[in-house]
């Protein structure tokens, strides 16, 4: 059936489970028939799979007749085009080479490894999928073996649409291990399971899912492949992707019905599918930073510069919406707010410092990838509940994105490029379907972690605390790739008054978010503080002033004058705390 008439529900689900200790001819197993029963009692209690649908093969039930008989007996009218089917296999495997290859196969419980045509072959079973109508096939194999035709896995933080993903066909397949790898048959994160199976089972009870509680096939053999890979009582590197096809087996998605009320609008909820990280292989930074260079140099480069931007950001993505920083539960602690920063320092660190090789050397027609970073590195900023402090701290990342760019820009008057990182229009925090400029939540989120910031070893007195970290930190990473200098505290006072300003300017205020320069110009006055510089500059250089030809501050001298003017007396009056 063509995808353009499925729809985006499941009619029926069906499930062929198999599991097997006790082989005829075989060394026996320790937990396959546990893990069999678990997966089958986990798809009828929370996932809408029938009894009468599951058919569970467990030992000497588990022949080669009776695996594929049942199989194959889903070509047949009882199954609709609309139906899922997942496939369960826990038992040995083994791969033999052939002229093309590596072939892989399924040993059931009268298999004999020495006798081939005991087996089941893995390609009969997704060659004779072709004959079953169902949508959506999930095999999930506890076993290793080599051969499969996967023909891709989604990149890492890739999205797609929830209801989209219904109504388009796909074949799937995640197995334990590659061709001569030996499963690990115990030691997992559940007692009694294997350590395949044991993260299978905790990423269905919930650790795959998605803030909204989507579960889906995608996301689920994500999460296996990175906690199998990293487990220490595994050797295995699972294998995983698609048959054919390109939509996606969903386990769970508690949003769907709402959306299918909505059917008569279309609408349809863009959702993050997670990607592993233990997966993800790239360059170095100084590599990264010298192909970026590279591809800056000439416009012949600029479709190469686009994929490794995008590359990167992909992983960084995905990386930002791991378990790790969740909102919800737990509860603060000074040491969980050092860890979540560091660990989003590292996860950034490669991406900054692209954009401020862009934000330097780039040109107008490179400021387009300063604005696709900053609004995929928020595109996980859903409104959620949870801690107020976690929340907020989730903006870090950007602000370590917008600092690097922005002073980067400064430093090369690229203002541009600073127009560009400044205005940059992403998703509002607090409503789905609004966009806001990035400056706004990175304003509110600065005087929200004004205090936690003097949490930190060393900035407990300080009255810029988040200011005064950031200058510290930067300093370095700027400095090997830029050479500033003396000029470094300069370019990121400048900085930090620029933004202060445009966040005034947009939000219509006479606040923006205070950094160094505000406690110097407390401390100094005016005529000493970069402040007052970058006012006199406006003054003498008027409509022809750099910043007002890149656009900010609606290219007007006269409100330039009238945002600074209001936000000065703000300054004046500033309580520090």
């Amino acid at each position: 059936m063509d995808s353009s008439y499925y729809l985006p529900i499941y009619e029926n689900s069906f499930a062929l489970v198999v599991g097997i200790n006790n082989y005829l001819k075989a060394s026996p197993l320790g937990y396959a028939v546990n893990d069999a029963n678990a997966v089958a009692a986990l798809l009828e209690s929370d996932f809408d799979f029938k009894s009468e649908n599951i058919k569970l093969l467990l030992d000497e039930s588990a022949t080669r007749h009776e695996i594929m008989s049942t199989f194959l007996s889903y070509a047949n009218s009882e199954v609709s085009p609309n139906d899922r089917i997942f496939v369960f296999f826990a038992g040995h495997g083994m791969t033999q080479t052939g002229r093309r290859g590596e072939v892989g196969f399924l040993v059931p419980y009268d298999g004999d490894q020495g006798n081939l045509s005991s087996l089941i072959r893995w390609d009969d079973l997704t060659r004779n999928a072709e004959l079953i109508v169902a949508k959506h096939m999930l095999f999930v194999m506890d076993a290793c073996y080599g051969g499969l035709a996967i023909t891709r896995a989604l990149s890492a933080g890739s999205m797609r649409f929830l209801k989209d993903m219904f109504q388009r066909y796909s074949r799937q397949v995640l197995t334990a291990g590659k061709a001569n790898e030996v499963v690990a048959d115990a030691g997992g994160p559940i007692p009694n399971h294997s350590v395949f199976t044991g993260h299978f089972l905790q990423g269905l009870q919930g650790k795959a899912a998605t803030s909204d509680g989507v579960i889906t096939a995608n996301a689920v053999m994500a999460y296996v492949y990175d906690r199998v890979a990293k487990d220490l009582h595994s050797q295995q590197t699972p294998h995983y992707g698609f048959l054919d096809g390109d939509g996606d087996f969903i386990f769970k998605a508690p949003s769907l019905k709402e959306l299918i009320e909505k059917d008569k609008v279309d609408e349809d909820i863009l959702i993050s599918v997670p990607t592993p990280s233990a997966e993800i292989e790239l360059p170095t930074i100084d590599d990264l930073i010298e192909k970026t260079k590279e591809y800056l140099s000439d416009s012949r480069y600029k479709i190469k510069l686009h994929d490794i931007f995008n590359q990167k950001l992909r992983e960084v993505v995905a990386l930002l919406a791991g378990d790790q920083f969740k909102a919800q539960g737990g509860t603060f602690s000074d040491e969980e707010f050092i860890k979540r920063i560091k660990l989003y320092e590292d996860i950034v660190k490669e991406i900054q410092a692209m954009t401020a090789c862009v934000a330097y050397w780039g040109n107008n027609e490179h400021y387009q990838l300063l604005s696709k970073t900053i609004a995929r590195v928020c595109d996980n900023f859903n409104p959620e509940s949870g801690l107020v402090v976690w929340l907020n701290l989730r903006w870090y990342p950007v602000f370590l994105i917008l600092y690097s760019a922005g002073i980067s820009a400064i430093s090369a008057k690229n203002y541009d490029a600073l127009a560009t990182i400044l205005t940059t229009n992403v998703q509002s925090p607090r409503n789905t379907y609004e966009t806001i400029a990035v400056t706004l939540p990175i304003g509110d989120a600065a005087e929200e972690l004004h205090d936690f910031f003097k949490r930190l070893p060393g900035h407990e007195r300080h009255y810029v605390p988040r200011s005064e970290y950031l200058f510290k930190l930067l300093q370095p990473r700027l400095d090997d790739l830029l050479f500033l200098g003396r000029d470094y505290e300069l370019m990121f006072d400048r900085f930090e008054v620029f933004l202060a300003l445009v966040y005034a300017d947009i939000e219509n205020s006479v606040w923006g978010p205070m950094g160094r320069f505000g406690w110097k110009y407390g401390s100094r006055g005016r005529a000493e503080n970069v402040y007052g510089e970058i006012v006199k500059e406006a003054n003498t250089f008027k409509s022809e002033w750099r910043p007002l030809k890149a656009g900010l501050f609606s290219g007007s001298i006269d409100h330039f004058l009238d945002v600074s003017t209001k936000f000065e007396e703000s300054l004046k009056g500033f309580k520090w705390r």
